[in-house]
């Protein structure tokens, strides 16, 4: 399993509509930015 993506699209391409999601961060230095954009 390859787990490294070329961008947040490509790693988000198999999340469905209503699926829940838990991403890591603390505050605003550590949120995973690409992901939540790509998600909105």
């Amino acid at each position: 399993m390859n787990k490294i993506y070329p961008d947040a699209a490509a790693a988000l391409h198999d999340v469905k509509d209503g699926q829940v999601l838990m991403l890591g961060g603390f505050g605003l230095c550590g949120i995973p930015e690409n992901c939540i954009a790509g998600l909105v």
